[in-house]
């Protein structure tokens, strides 16, 4: 249903989320540790730098935010992985260490990078990969202080863990995106002509509180000429009837993001916006159909781009069509590898969850982008999410 509610109404109507997913076990992060050793073996590392943020949140389970002091796990080829850390911050680590480490502290006027150094020659390590988050100063003067190491970019080996998923971290996401799916169902409920898209962002910010998440990672309203603009306008939309209405939100749960996004009208849709929407959905399955396991990922942004050519959209880049890439991977952020993007040469594996968007802009006038995300099993693709009914009834 579009409209015909109320804010407090449909705010009060939502329940915490009840069927909570288990948390990902030590055990499992342990075996994160492990593969990233093969990966590293392969590329010819002898250890790994990860520096505080996500990828030392999905290796340990140490949730601390990057500063300009140098907190991080350099995990070598064997042995218990090195944490890093400034030490009167060493309570703190403590706190929130869950599995075993050893701990190498270092004092205010003391340089970490000549603490990471002297880990290296202790591990007669030759080889450093930097995980490709760590600021370049911090990489720098690592390299200046082990100037007989070779630095080398750890992208595929913290791609090469984090884009497959595992069983566990499926089953978070199913929860946060069917989470901000009843968040989305709500919020189409309270539309009224005049709505302010502030009014609706805020309303999702607190349905997310309320069904269970801290509230909204991001979220995007945008109704009539500004849904032609893939982020929106600086502008507080301004419901009128007729209005095309774009949703695009997410939250966190235990630190795995959903993001989906519905595009519906506010009223009765004009033929051209009706063909636009039913292209976009014929484009959406398209790529779905295309997602198999061992095909490129560049094969799926493709399969989109077809139809749209068949309907006289595009090509390429070109509006009316579609403007960006046809999907991104999705995890503990919300865009990362893989990409479904022309070229792109990564094979689809199991356990790969990428979104699927090829939204389609008819420059000035209006934009449709219906996005949901599927999983990759060794049958093939599975959704997250049901995708969206029709421009009228976007939720089946």
């Amino acid at each position: 249903m579009i409209g015909g509610s109320d804010y407090a109404t449909e705010l009060n109507a939502i329940r915490p989320w009840t069927n909570i997913a288990p948390a990902i076990s030590v055990a499992e992060r342990l075996g994160r540790i492990e593969k990233a050793r093969r990966l590293m073996a392969e590329s010819g590392a002898g250890a790994l730098i990860v520096g505080a943020g996500t990828s030392l949140n999905y290796f340990t389970g140490i949730g601390w935010g990057m500063i300009e002091r140098l907190v991080a796990m350099v995990l070598p080829l064997k042995g218990e992985p090195y944490l890093v850390c400034p030490a009167f911050e060493a309570g703190s680590l403590e706190a929130v260490r869950i599995m075993d480490a050893r701990i190498r502290l270092w004092e205010e006027h003391e340089s970490p990078s000549e603490l990471v150094a002297q880990i290296l020659q202790d591990e007669n390590c030759k080889v450093l990969a930097i995980d490709p988050a760590l600021p370049f100063g911090m990489a720098s003067n690592i390299g200046k202080a082990a100037p007989s190491v070779t630095l080398q970019d750890a992208t595929a080996i913290i791609d090469g863990c984090r884009s497959v998923k595992s069983p566990a971290e499926i089953a978070i996401m199913k929860q946060a995106m069917q989470m901000t799916l009843e968040v989305h169902r709500r919020a189409a409920r309270i539309l009224h002509v005049g709505i302010k898209a502030s009014t609706v962002r805020t309303f999702i910010n607190e349905a997310h509180k309320a069904i269970g998440s801290n509230g909204s990672t991001f979220c995007a309203v945008q109704f009539g000429r500004s849904t032609a603009f893939p982020h929106g306008l600086p502008q507080d939309d301004v419901l009128a009837e007729n209005d095309v209405v774009l949703v695009d939100t997410g939250c966190l749960v235990q630190g795995y993001n959903s993001d989906l996004t519905r595009t519906y009208i506010f009223g009765t849709p004009t033929s051209e916006q009706q063909r636009i929407w039913d292209i976009e959905k014929e484009a959406q399955l398209a790529a779905f159909a295309a997602a198999k396991i061992g095909a490129p990922c560049g094969s799926v942004d493709d399969a989109a781009r077809a139809v749209l050519e068949r309907h006289g959209l595009g090509p390429d880049y070109q509006l009316p069509g579609l403007p960006h890439r046809t999907g991104h991977g999705i995890g503990m952020t919300i865009h990362e590898a893989p990409y479904l993007v022309r070229g792109n040469k990564t094979v689809l594996q199991a356990g790969m969850c990428v979104s699927n968007e090829p939204m389609i802009v008819v420059p000035e006038k209006f934009g449709i982008r219906l996005e949901d995300h599927f999983y990759m099993t060794e049958q093939g693709a599975e959704w997250f999410t049901e995708p969206s009914f029709s421009m009228t009834q976007p939720f089946a």
